[in-house]
């Protein structure tokens, strides 16, 4: 029984650890200007672009 429960925790762990991965910061805070400012222009969508322009630019 004990490996189980081991197993299960191995498990949940590594679903957390996954599913924080996928965060991404808050739209303009300084972490998402700098995140945007590395990723291609030419990937940008409609909305980041103003966003950007909104939160980094201005």
């Amino acid at each position: 029984m004990s490996m189980i429960k081991q197993l299960s925790f191995v498990m949940m762990l590594g679903v957390a650890v996954v599913s924080m991965q996928g965060c991404s910061p808050e739209v303009g805070t300084k972490a998402w200007c700098e995140e945007l400012k590395e990723k291609p222009k030419g990937d940008w969508t409609a909305n980041e672009a103003k966003d950007f322009a909104k939160h980094c630019i201005l």
